[in-house]
């Protein structure tokens, strides 16, 4: 929280007058899963508790927009799973804005474990263990008439886990483009991008490069709904470190996504696809194709639910990983929530998950039924000037 209010309040000082404000808050949750690893052998149940303390941290100048939110997960589990550890989240999104040029950055910490994080992008998980995250991303923009702009951002992860098992790797990488305004519902990007991704702590090292285009067309229907569709080549080269020598590979990939959101007078609606390069602890890069509902809706002025369903299908862009093989797998959750605001500073969730996944050379898939009630204490918010 130091680090985020230091990078920001000296950003801030130079300009004529800040906003800030502190979001506190406190959950504590119990869960259930009938089976938390997802393996398709014996199980038992797994019991556990979170305890989450949180800030949220907003600054806001005519020119500057400083956001974060600080949070920590204790977490204990006992039963089929006996163990406990903690998550870190200690992101930071930054908007510096001029006439005609726009700087950002987004990045920070995310200190996770792979149930959480990867399981949910890649649909594919090899061990339950702590995942860390650093992330810059740093953008610019720059308007060259009333509808079109130059954009420009670049791109750094790194991933380590506590797991022998895995495989920590670094991804690099850059775009830039032009971004043009057809009309006031219509909106067209064309951008040029290379990533490298490269394994760091593997005997037997993975790397890949994959330039490639992407072009974008966003699209309002009217005032409640937009749509995006896009796509583009990825040209794809890789090296894979063997006993016998390195192997390398050379293929294009098609990469594409669509997007449409639906406003309700007292509901939401999401929908999204995308086929994608993930990068993952296998030691490789996993293509997926990706699919996402998610609906919410209010029911009264205290009471809200909503509804997830994600779907993921996973294979491997080189067969060898860790000296065996990856095989294609499937995954879908599905998850419906209930928020209700008791009281002014008291809000409690209760929610239901089905999980189920299956891996291609498997005997068998595995499924599991998960359970959770939170309470959240939220304490009225904090602002201050200057």
């Amino acid at each position: 929280m130091l680090w985020v209010c230091l990078m920001g309040s000296g950003i801030a000082s130079q300009s004529e007058a800040a906003e800030w404000s502190l979001s506190p808050s406190l959950s504590v949750k119990g869960v259930y899963n009938s089976n938390l690893l997802l393996t398709p052998f014996p199980h038992a149940g797994t019991y556990g508790y979170w305890v989450t303390p949180a800030t949220e941290i907003a600054g806001k100048t005519e020119r500057l927009d400083v956001s974060s939110r600080i949070a920590a997960d204790f977490v204990g589990y006992f039963g089929a799973e006996d163990r406990q550890f903690t998550n870190v989240f200690a992101p930071l999104s930054v908007r510096y804005r001029t006439d005609k040029d726009t700087i950002g950055f987004t990045g920070g910490l995310t200190r996770d474990n792979t149930l959480l994080g990867e399981l949910q992008a890649t649909g594919v998980v090899l061990d339950f263990t702590q995942r860390n995250q650093w992330t810059f991303n740093p953008t610019w923009t720059r308007r060259l008439t009333e509808k079109l702009s130059v954009q420009s951002g670049v791109q750094f992860s790194d991933t380590t886990y506590e797991s022998a098992r895995l495989v920590d790797y670094r991804l690099v990488g850059g775009s830039g483009g032009l971004l043009y305004q057809l009309s006031e519902r219509d909106q067209i990007q064309l951008l040029g991008s290379y990533t490298h991704f490269r394994t760091t702590n593997s005997p037997f090292g993975f790397q890949a490069s994959f330039p490639g285009i992407n072009m974008s067309l966003t699209h309002a229907f009217s005032e409640s709904l937009t749509g995006t569709l896009n796509g583009g080549p990825r040209f794809l080269s890789s090296t894979s470190q063997t006993p016998l020598g390195d192997i390398t590979a050379r293929e294009t990939v098609w990469l594409a996504g669509a997007s449409m959101t639906k406003q309700f007078e007292r509901a939401t609606l999401h929908v999204s696809f995308a086929r994608d390069l993930t990068p993952s602890g296998f030691g490789l890069l996993i293509q997926t194709h990706r699919g996402e509902v998610t609906g919410t809706y209010r029911i009264s002025e205290t009471l809200d639910c909503s509804l997830t369903v994600l779907g993921v299908l996973a294979s491997g862009k080189t067969k060898a990983v860790i000296g065996g093989t990856f095989p294609d797998s499937s995954y879908v959750s599905l998850m419906p929530k209930l928020s209700w605001r008791f009281l002014e500073w008291w809000q409690t969730e209760v929610s239901y998950e089905y999980r189920w996944r299956e891996f291609e050379s498997a005997a068998g898939s595995a499924q599991s039924h998960g359970t959770m009630f939170m309470v959240t204490y939220s304490p009225p918010k904090l602002s201050f000037s200057h």
